[in-house]
């Protein structure tokens, strides 16, 4: 008789015989295609062992899901090696939505090789092929990695750096060595990769849900001194379904990618002349530009909020003070030498300083506070500034308007005493969510950024305190709060606003960061009441977090087909014949008057061109007039979802199109 252990099965207490696999727990489900074992995924063939508590892990859910694209990756490699007999495994993680691999081999991958694969790939799925772990040791491990030289390297890392490899902690780690080997139904080894799993059971569990999506060049360790790899990207999901709704929202995506529609509707460009991450605005992006600011701007002066400006450069030593040097120089601009004076001999007879483009503004609005004497009765003092900033963002993720180099900050900070402080989170918290409303935006979720123990100034007990206001602020305005360990700037934890767009994705919006630690290293102070010096506690806010992400946003959020208030052309008249051309501009010279951005298309294009030329510039308003609209002293209106209301007397028009403008309406009424 074996002998009997005791485990937790998904919360309940179950004896087992020694040696039962988690597999024998979950024959009738499918779904379940591993484990969770003291908090560890495991295979479902692993033995369990005593006083365990086991957790089942379905293929929809999140682990499951990465769990199903690993495995998949492993399916898409073991094709590669066929149809490229000199295919060499690099890495092969996976990621959000998806997973890739990385092979060195002679020549790209095709388009149509990438088909090849998928038909390759469905016949290995349908061979039922078992994923098998096997402990190995070091030299094991080398024998049986002995044709593949990137595996092997990763072996010699282990335990003394594998993490510096792009996705190699799915493959070896601070743990055992284990080789996973793909079993045909005959129990022979068809095909094997150094990895740390886990896998699913079979292949069959993977069905016929993947798509691979791009191949594209990689750099072995991601670091571009090695070898440049060819890497091929995929997709996995539970069901054709779920495949197909995935596939539908990248090509949604595809059509708001605001880069695209930045081209098309004329708004922003990256000259090659200028470098990169650094755009310019044309004039219809200009116009949006300067709409969100503007109504950013007065909503800032109702709310208490005082205007400052400061310079884009600064001496060194003033990130010296903040912290900046130290923790952030990677982020920063190298630094300019000016001011050196030399002698004839060569020799200096002035020292140089080193100039920085400012990377942050918030050291600058220290010193606006420190200037002069600050009273208790000032405070909260609320700076704010659109500030230009600078940022040495790597190549690899500059991205359009979303990652630049040089970007516009709505940046504010508020000098308040700590018995103020909680209260001006709050207000802070609801006026940020409500100007994102104005903007359009109306999902929203909260995140709280805390402490990275590598990289942080200041006492535990300040940023304890901190962290504990900002999540009392952030669970009392309702909103879902989610943790982000780790993810706090170096000088104190913040709550960041995460909205979800038109189509179900999130961006990180706002910003609230609660500080403690550079009012002390700027040595600022207030006298408070009793006539004592004071350290104020400083709230850094941005709200867009730059003007150029958050017009990405709205872009990509209304697919370019911005609300009248922020569209570029608000109102395009269109004469349906030449003999109405004098009709049609004096309304628009009306429109212009009562402050509308309206225009009339007089061009020798025929009517339909014209009404297709504005709809593709999804202009809102589209004026239409011809006999009987004259006649009437009435024009007719078109929409961009196609509706039309004719008919409608010119003073009425003006009235309505000047009122949906006032009121940031985009309704047809």
């Amino acid at each position: 008789m074996s002998e009997l252990i005791e485990v937790t099965v998904d919360g309940e207490l179950r004896q087992l015989s020694a040696g039962t696999p988690a597999a024998d727990l979950y024959r009738e489900d499918r779904s379940v295609v591993v484990v969770k074992v003291n908090g560890e995924l495991k295979d479902l063939d692993q033995p369990l062992p005593a006083g365990a508590n086991i957790e089942a892990v379905t293929i929809d859910s999140p682990e499951g899901l990465e769990v199903l694209r690993h495995s998949t990756a492993h399916v898409m490699a073991q094709a590669v090696q066929q149809l490229r007999k000199d295919a060499k495994l690099g890495i092969g993680p996976y990621i959000t939505d998806g997973f890739y691999f990385d092979f060195d081999v002679e020549d790209p991958f095709t388009p149509e090789d990438l088909k090849q694969l998928e038909k390759m790939m469905l016949k290995i799925v349908n061979a039922n092929q078992r994923f098998v772990r096997r402990v190995v040791s070091e030299t094991e491990a080398i024998e049986a990695m002995k044709d593949e030289p990137y595996k092997l390297e990763l072996i010699g890392l282990k335990g003394g750096g594998a993490e510096a490899a792009e996705g190699a902690s799915q493959e070896v780690g601070a743990g055992e060595l284990t080789i996973y080997e793909n079993l045909g139904r005959d129990g022979e080894v068809i095909w094997k990769d150094l990895c740390r799993g886990p896998h699913l059971p079979n292949t069959k569990l993977i069905s016929n849900a993947y798509a691979l999506t791009r191949s594209a060049a990689a750099y072995w360790r991601g670091d571009q001194a090695n070898k440049q790899l060819q890497r091929i990207y995929g997709t996995a999901w539970p069901t054709k379904d779920a495949l197909k709704a995935y596939q539908d929202r990248i090509a949604e995506a595809e059509r708001r990618d605001h880069r695209k529609l930045g081209t098309e509707l004329d708004l922003f460009s990256f000259p090659d002349e200028l470098g990169s991450g650094l755009p310019v605005f044309h004039p219809k992006g200009g116009i949006i530009r300067k709409e969100m600011e503007d109504y950013s701007r007065a909503r800032h002066i109702a709310a208490g909020y005082e205007f400052v400006y400061t310079p884009h450069i600064t001496k060194g030593h003033l990130y010296e003070v903040s912290g900046h040097l130290d923790w952030y120089r990677d982020g920063m601009f190298p630094a300019m030498h000016v001011d050196e004076e030399l002698a004839e001999d060569g020799s200096v007879r002035k020292p140089g300083q080193d100039y920085y483009l400012k990377p942050m503004n918030c050291p600058m609005h220290n010193l606006i506070f420190r200037s002069r004497g600050r009273s208790y009765r000032e405070l909260p003092l609320r700076l704010f500034e659109f500030g230009s900033v600078y940022r040495y963002e790597k190549s690899g993720v500059i991205h359009g308007l979303t990652r630049v180099r040089g970007m516009t900050q709505d940046d504010a900070h508020i000098y308040c005493t700590r018995e103020q402080m909680k209260d001006e989170l709050t207000s802070t918290l609801n006026f940020v969510l409500g100007l994102l409303k104005d903007y359009g935006l109306e999902d929203f979720y909260l995140e709280l950024s805390t402490k990275d123990p590598e990289k942080y100034v200041g006492s535990d007990e300040v940023w304890e305190e901190a962290t504990r206001t900002l999540a009392e602020v952030a669970e009392e305005s309702g909103l879902e709060l989610v943790p982000d360990p780790g993810g706090a700037a170096f000088y104190g934890p913040k709550i960041s606003v995460q909205a979800r767009d038109a189509i179900g994705r999130t961006w990180q919006m706002s910003t609230i960061q609660l500080d403690f630690n550079l009012p002390e290293r700027f040595e600022l102070e207030y006298q408070a009441a009793d006539g004592s010096r004071q350290r104020p506690v400083m709230i850094h806010r941005a709200l867009f977090g730059s003007v150029e992400r958050f017009l990405a946003v709205l872009t990509e959020h209304y697919a370019g087909a911005f609300p009248a208030w922020l569209a570029p052309v608000q109102v395009v008249g269109i004469p349906v014949a030449e003999a109405f051309d004098g009709y049609i501009v004096d309304l628009i010279e009306r429109l212009k008057k009562a402050g509308i951005r309206a225009q009339a298309d007089l061009s020798t294009d025929r009517f339909p061109k014209k009404i297709r030329t504005a709809s593709k510039e999804k202009i809102p308003f589209v004026l239409i007039a011809g006999g009987e609209d004259a006649e009437a002293g009435a024009v007719s209106f078109r929409f961009r979802d196609g509706s039309q209301d004719n008919g409608v007397p010119l003073d009425e028009a003006v009235e309505r199109i000047v009122r949906l403008v006032k009121e940031r309406s985009d309704s047809n009424q």
